[in-house]
């Protein structure tokens, strides 16, 4: 009777921690995505409603999501357990100073794109430092200006085999921030143009968004994404879902 008694109790036992194994194993194959969004630049006030959009996009897609404004969690590890860093509206000032990855960070950094980790970085993280060659060729430019005002703009999918544009139509016109660039890297997966004469500008299509993949890792870039309205618009948080989803490795 013991036995049958310690017999029926293992299996109670084993019944009732099986479903949280199963979850627990569940939580560690999911996408881990880290979104930072620290600012000693310009502050974007598309930060906010960005965070709270990418957390939905997250939950839609059933990926682990995080926030965080401290640049010290880069020193403290945190790039050891996410798979991709989206870096939203991140900016620096044009000082070393103000710079908010030194030393520790930035080696933690590049240590997470060399082991194949993922970067995705909207709009204004290509205004950031200025004063570290490589985070420029990760991005793969430099913002250099842009001009007054959201003006609507004509913009072209010029490479429509890519998770990040695929859903979108060939040519279509939004409103936003236009960024031009500096050290533009002419390798990179070119995605999409903005065509200068549509906001009354010279230069011809200017690039917009690009993917490539630099020392080991995935990087996604899209200019994109000044207004708060931008993550309101469902085609351009398609954009920013197939461009995370790319630089996680989920999507070719």
């Amino acid at each position: 009777m013991f036995r049958t008694f310690v017999a029926a109790l293992s299996g109670l036992i084993l019944l009732t921690l099986t479903p949280a194994c199963a979850e627990v194993s569940g939580d560690e194959t999911r996408t881990r995505v880290l979104v930072f969004s620290h600012t000693t630049g310009w502050r974007h006030d598309s930060i906010e409603p960005g965070i709270e959009a990418l957390r939905v996009i997250a939950e839609e897609n059933g990926w682990q999501f995080e926030a965080s404004e401290d640049p010290s969690i880069f020193d403290e590890g945190a790039l050891e357990r996410i798979d991709v860093l989206v870096l939203l509206s991140s900016t620096t000032g044009s000082t070393p100073e103000s710079e908010w990855l030194s030393d520790e960070g930035r080696a933690a950094l590049q240590g997470f794109v060399r082991g194949g980790g993922g970067v995705a970085a909207i709009h204004a993280a290509a205004d950031a430092h200025y004063h570290w060659p490589w985070y420029r060729q990760m991005i793969g430019a430099a913002f250099e200006m842009h001009p007054p005002g959201t003006p609507d703009g004509d913009l072209t999918v010029v490479d429509a085999d890519h998770p990040a544009t695929r859903a979108l139509p060939e040519r279509f016109t939004r409103t936003d921030e236009w960024y031009w660039f500096s050290d533009f890297d002419g390798n990179v997966r070119l995605l999409m143009t903005l065509d200068a004469a549509s906001i009354g500008e010279e230069g011809g299509e200017v690039p917009m968004a690009w993917s490539h993949t630099f020392e080991g890792g995935r990087v996604f870039y899209t200019a994109l994404g000044h207004t708060r309205e931008s993550f309101a618009e469902p085609l351009f948080l398609e954009h920013v879902r197939g461009g995370i989803a790319w630089a996680a490795g989920l999507e070719d």
